[in-house]
């Protein structure tokens, strides 16, 4: 992630007419784990956002504009873009089940923003072939400002393709043998959500920054065997500096 945040900045600085604004900090990120027996996800992560009309980071996703307008009361752009995948589990955590790992994934992506709404739209495919599938994702939101509170509120729905679910959520013969059960495929359904940032300032440039985000799982992931729960929540908890350069 460093060296992607330098060549941004390198690019940006030989590009851009005008200060950009660049916001850093580190934080931890929490998710849950929607099978059986698998422990929940705690990690440490950096966290980035940056937008220069040429490059963006963010958070865990980076992109690059090839075509767009950028002005006061309509902006948008088409974009190359790439983001980590969180997903899956180990050997030992499941009895009688493969690994399923986690993956990068990576295509292209629609941002359209007016006023303080915006829409995205991404169509993404799985870059290390670990899941070897494709997704598409629609998210609309709208920022809100509380006294001295910032809301960033979204929802979406993602279509998730008949191989990224039975990769994750489905039993093949050989695991269902091992389990004592009857294989499962899983087919490809929609996945909806709801997410929002909030975002206090503690001074001009030093801020807390809070992610809280529910994605429900399509019902032919929940109906495996494998599968305790249909939703997934996770969230970020961090500190971030903001400043132009």
């Amino acid at each position: 992630m460093k060296y992607l945040l330098m060549i941004t900045l390198i690019f940006s600085s030989l590009f851009a007419n005008e200060k950009q604004e660049i916001t850093l900090g580190v934080g931890s990120y929490y998710q849950t784990q929607p099978y059986k027996g698998v422990d929940n996800l705690l990690l440490p992560t950096p966290v980035i956002f940056y937008d220069n009309s040429l490059f963006y980071v963010r958070w865990t996703r980076f992109g690059v504009y090839f075509l767009g307008d950028k002005n006061d009361d309509l902006s948008w752009g088409f974009s190359l873009t790439a983001q980590p995948r969180f997903y899956g589990y180990d050997s030992q955590d499941i009895q009688g089940m493969n690994e399923r790992k986690d993956s990068w994934e990576g295509g292209l992506a629609f941002s359209m923003q007016q006023d303080k709404s915006y829409l995205e739209v991404t169509l993404l495919t799985d870059l290390l072939r670990n899941h070897d599938s494709w997704l598409g994702k629609v998210e609309i939101g709208h920022d809100l400002k509380f006294g001295n509170f910032s809301f960033y509120p979204s929802i979406f729905a993602s279509y998730l393709s008949d191989n990224f679910v039975n990769y994750y959520y489905g039993v093949t013969q050989q695991e269902a043998n091992s389990r004592g059960e009857n294989a499962y495929f899983a087919t490809s359904g929609w996945q909806y959500g709801a997410q929002t940032y909030v975002k206090y300032p503690i001074t001009d440039k030093l801020s807390t920054l809070l992610n809280i985000k529910a994605d429900v799982l399509p019902s032919s992931a929940t109906n495996s065997s494998i599968v305790k729960d249909k939703t997934i929540y996770s969230g970020l908890v961090s500190l971030i500096y903001s400043f132009e350069y």
